[in-house]
């Protein structure tokens, strides 16, 4: 199989270009000192200019001068695994997707080909880590200490996971739909991640398996050939380099279901909860929050004091960015920024204030967003212990001369 065999399809109207941001090389300062001692801007094969928080497994976050823009192209798109068994382009030359368990009545195996020839879906949706701005969290947590980096907006398409199991006849005690990659942990002791879905959200027609990315075939360290798509949903379920679906009459019973990415009970709204995953006094991170992020000016810049631009990007789990308000003085006041026009439920929008003339000084900016069903990003974060779900508003240092 050839990574090429993908043909590009539709979509290219949604594509957007750089439109000539400044290009961030500072690693942010509030990052916990043993990352700050690792963190490097580097190239990987197929990718440009990312920051390394940990290289094995490799996790890096996209810089965030890509945020001025509604789709962040491939090779600016972060990366992020959980186990350091990551795949190589030869690993795929056989790759298939089984599609199979107990409640299911003919179980069956998808090659690439069967996928291109089905009926095919596009949807443009940010995938976002459940850890995303874990270290900017004081005092910090363990885990990834992701920037603001860790998520990235893509048009992804391919067919939805409902026609991929509907050949295999889903009875109706069907609860669950788990999922499997080909990222193996390189040693036994460690259990293989694996994720799974409720049935209304595995059923959701935005659901999909993934063949390509803005246009081109999945990127290697994006999931290539295939890989799950969770509108609205923590990028901990995208299940990269599919290869085993299972729909089962059972909850998933797995240290990444049962121990790991999860809440304390109700410290989250929750517009799809996952009643069979709920255990005790905590819960599974499912919708990601209403977030928002500046992406230029960039912090320590200095800026005119005749005015300038502050721009950025807001999103949530898919009701909708209904405002965007910018604060100057570090949130003692704030003042709406004008939205793009929205480009789907799932997508980035994009905000953008003209301050007019400034006083020469410091100042410290902030966004909060406003979701369309009243969520707003709140003044403190909701402590946890894994650090997930950090939505307050990340403060920007500018000097303005």
């Amino acid at each position: 199989m050839r990574r090429r065999a993908v043909i590009a399809g539709a979509g290219s109207a949604m594509l957007a270009t750089q439109a000539g941001a400044a290009e961030s090389t500072r690693i942010p300062a509030d990052l916990p000192d043993g990352t700050q001692a690792i963190a490097e801007f580097a190239d990987l094969p197929g990718k440009r200019r990312l920051l390394r928080l940990t290289g094995r497994p490799p996790n890096y976050a996209s810089p965030i001068d890509v945020f001025t823009e509604a789709v962040t192209p491939n090779d600016r798109f972060y990366i992020r695994y959980h186990l350091p068994g990551v795949p190589s382009d030869g690993d795929m030359d056989n790759w298939s997707l089984s599609i199979g368990g107990d409640a299911v009545t003919h179980p069956n195996r998808l090659k690439l080909s069967d996928l291109l020839d089905m009926p095919s879906n596009e949807v443009l949706a940010v995938c976002q880590s459940a850890g995303n701005r874990r270290g900017f969290i004081d005092p910090h947590v363990a885990g990834v200490q992701w920037t603001d980096g860790g998520m990235g907006c893509a048009v992804w398409r391919g067919p939805a996971l409902r026609d991929v199991l509907k050949a295999a006849g889903v009875t109706s005690g069907a609860l669950e739909v788990w999922f499997g990659g080909n990222a193996e942990p390189p040693g036994v002791a460690t259990p293989p991640y694996r994720k799974s879905l409720p049935m209304d959200k595995a059923m959701d027609g935005d659901t999909i398996v993934a063949i390509a990315m803005n246009n081109a075939p999945l990127p290697l360290l994006n999931g290539y050939p295939a890989r799950l798509v969770v509108p609205g949903w923590a990028g901990d379920y995208w299940m990269k380099h599919l290869t085993a679906i299972e729909v089962s009459q059972s909850p998933l019973n797995t240290v990444w279901m049962r121990e790991v990415c999860r809440v304390p009970s109700g410290l989250f709204a929750a517009e799809r909860p996952f009643p069979s995953q709920a255990a005790g006094t905590t819960v599974p991170v499912t919708g990601l929050p209403v977030n928002s992020v500046i992406a230029e000016p960039l912090d320590g810049d200095e800026v005119t004091r005749y005015g300038f631009d502050i721009k950025g990007v807001a999103w949530d789990r898919g009701a909708g960015i209904n405002r965007v308000e910018v604060s100057l003085d570090g949130g003692r006041t704030w003042q709406d920024a004008l939205l793009d026009r929205p480009l789907g439920p799932y997508a980035y929008r994009r905000f953008i204030l003209q301050t007019g003339p400034l006083h020469p000084g410091p100042f410290r900016l902030l966004s909060r967003a406003t979701s369309l069903t009243g969520d707003k990003q709140p003044v403190r974060f909701k402590a946890n212990p894994g650090g997930y779900n950090n939505n307050v508003p990340h403060p920007i240092s500018v000097t303005v001369t």
